[in-house]
This record gives structure tokens, C-alpha cells and sequence, in this order.
């Protein structure tokens, strides 16, 4: 019986730690995409921009186009969404996989409701821990027209 109680110690104690640990993640994880949507929703790039890595090894594709670096993203969207038309941004059926205690894989919908046009579509980010915190270190965005 010892035995048994000791084995079972040995793999629930990990396992709790870990989940404990995973809970946390998930909630920081969150914590920054609610900062992303209200920082945008503010018009305010910068500030949404933060949580990107901003490295040239930073990577986002969409459609058929793949960019790198961090700036090449920022002026994307300076250019497809200047002024009234970054609109409100919305984020559901969003699915957090803890991969590892430093790295994290997103899933997710997006929509922008701006005053002349409502876009949508599915994205996937990489989230890997830094020194600076959690940085999105890949971003794949797709459209309903892509």
C-alpha cells in the first residue's frame, strides 16, 4: 500500500504543479490578447504592437505574403488600418495550448468592425517567453478572402 501511495505521489504532485503552472500561462496568455484588443480598439498601435517580438526574426503570414521583422508588421497594419478604419477588434472561440512552460500555441478568431467594413478570419499565434515577458514570435492571420 505504501508503495502504491508513494508511485501515485510521485506522478500527481508533478502533474499538479504543472497544471497549476499551465492555469497561470493561460490567464497571462489572455490577459495580453484583452490588453491587444483594447489597445487597438484605443487606436492605439504602439501599445498593441508591444506584446510582437520586436526582433527581424519576428514572422507573420497571411494569404500568400510572409514578412519578417517586427517593423514590416507594424507598417502592414499602419497601411491597412490608418485612422477610422482599425475600427473595434474582437477575438472568440480562442483555444490556449501550453506546449511548454516557454512556449505557447494560440488559435483563435478575429473580426474588425470599422465604419465602412466588417473583415474576419482565423489566426494562429506563437507565443514564446522572453526576457521581457511573453512576445508573439509567429503570427499566421487569414482573411475571409484569402
Amino acid at each position: 500500500m505504501k508503495k502504491m501511495l508513494v508511485w501515485f505521489l510521485v506522478f500527481l504532485i508533478p502533474s499538479l504543479i504543472i497544471s497549476a503552472s499551465n492555469s497561470e500561462i493561460t490567464k497571462e496568455i489572455t490577459r495580453i490578447l484583452a490588453h491587444q484588443r483594447s489597445s487597438w480598439n484605443k487606436g492605439d498601435l504602439e501599445s498593441f504592437m508591444s506584446h510582437y517580438w520586436q526582433s527581424d526574426s519576428f514572422t507573420f503570414q497571411s494569404g500568400d505574403q510572409r514578412l519578417e521583422g517586427w517593423e514590416s508588421l507594424r507598417l502592414r497594419y499602419k497601411k491597412n488600418y490608418a485612422g477610422e478604419e482599425m475600427g473595434n477588434l474582437g477575438f472568440t472561440d480562442l483555444d490556449i495550448k501550453v506546449l511548454s512552460r516557454n512556449i505557447v500555441l494560440v488559435l483563435g478568431r478575429w473580426e474588425v468592425q470599422a465604419k465602412k467594413s466588417l473583415k474576419g478570419g482565423l489566426f494562429t499565434l506563437v507565443f514564446q517567453r522572453k526576457a521581457e515577458g511573453w512576445r508573439i514570435i509567429h503570427d499566421h492571420t487569414s482573411s475571409g478572402s484569402d
